[in-house]
């Protein structure tokens, strides 16, 4: 038996607030690391809170879009960027992996932000960081697009853990680009999981033969400034024009048969454990592995190129001997 313990955290994020979202992580962390989580995962953009506000705010030369873009970048970290060391500590007391969606800055000084992933150890080292491939519709408006230098599944104490970020899921390359390299937690982060969302988390689990962690944020009117509500409203679109919930949930977590093992919880904030059987992940292969027995490598070829990119090579960085040669 390889039972490991998952907590999913769907809590309100502290939207546009970088240092409260620092400590309101590291606090649920620890409490989730006292109930025995070896893995704790965030949804999407948990971190400062997913920027919905831009759907409402699309139009071309949009002084306001610009004005809380301003805002937003104020409160982006980079990944390694001191100001998340709670968040460090935290995995590091509770000796439990935390997967964490945020906005990240690309660098200290740049005006642009990625929708990431960070993947940190027990150790409270950084494992990866996944920035978000493709971006959906006006989403390009406040995020840039990432490479593929994150598009990895990390072997860890818990299983081999992986991760994709909202509408990645319907793209089949990057996840069999996951799937090939034998995964078998799949972290699905979300804004929220309505039934398109729970049929792409559970299709992933299915195809891959994985457990597939669905997270996503429970979200009200009252966690949003009241200067910003109406734009947001547009971008969260809730199910219920009349109601204060913005975002509600959704998180649950799936066999790799395709079937929920914890069901769905809407409408509270809460944090969500599951305990899996990581042996599941080679029984529901007998019948299906797209990666192996189940695969045509002999006609069908995948190239990926995970090379980081930088954009940018100062000659001067580069030692030249006596005679010239680099």
């Amino acid at each position: 038996m390889e039972i490991k313990k998952i907590a999913i955290i769907q809590e309100a994020p502290v939207l546009l607030n970088l240092q409260e979202g620092v400590l309101k992580a590291a606090r649920l962390i620890r409490e989730a690391g006292k109930a025995g989580a070896e893995l704790i995962v965030f949804p999407e953009c948990w971190l400062t809170g997913y920027p919905a506000w831009v759907f409402g705010m699309a139009g071309w030369d949009c002084a306001n879009a610009r004005y809380w873009y301003e805002k937003f970048l104020a409160q982006c970290p980079t990944a390694d960027d001191e100001i998340l060391s709670p968040i460090r500590k935290a995995a590091l007391e509770s000796g439990a992996h935390i997967v964490l969606g945020f906005n990240e800055k690309a660098r200290v000084g740049s005006g642009s932000i990625f929708n990431s992933i960070l993947f940190i150890g027990p150790d409270g080292e950084t494992l990866n960081v996944h920035r978000k491939l493709i971006l959906t519709l006006t989403e390009r408006n406040v995020w840039a697009q990432g490479d593929a230098s994150g598009l990895n599944v990390i072997d860890t104490e818990v299983g081999r853990i992986g991760s994709l970020i909202c509408w990645e899921h319907w793209h089949p390359l990057a996840r069999h680009a996951l799937h090939h390299q034998d995964e078998q937690i799949h972290i699905a982060c979300w804004p929220d999981v309505p039934e398109s969302h729970a049929i792409a988390s559970r299709h992933y689990a299915f195809e891959g033969r994985c457990f597939v962690v669905a997270a996503a944020q429970y979200l009200t009117t009252d966690d949003i400034p009241d200067e910003l509500l109406e734009a947001y409203k547009i971008g969260a679109n809730p199910p219920d024009k009349n109601s204060d919930v913005l975002f509600n949930g959704g998180s649950g977590v799936i066999g790799p048969d395709g079937n929920w093992i914890v069901e769905q919880t809407f409408g509270q904030n809460k944090i969500i454990y599951a305990d899996i059987n990581l042996i599941d992940t080679t029984r529901f292969k007998h019948d299906l592995d797209i990666v192996g027995h189940y695969s045509r490598d002999d006609i069908f070829q995948l190239s990926v190129d995970r090379t980081k990119r930088q954009g940018l090579l100062f000659k001067d960085d580069l030692q030249i001997d006596r005679v010239g040669n680099i």
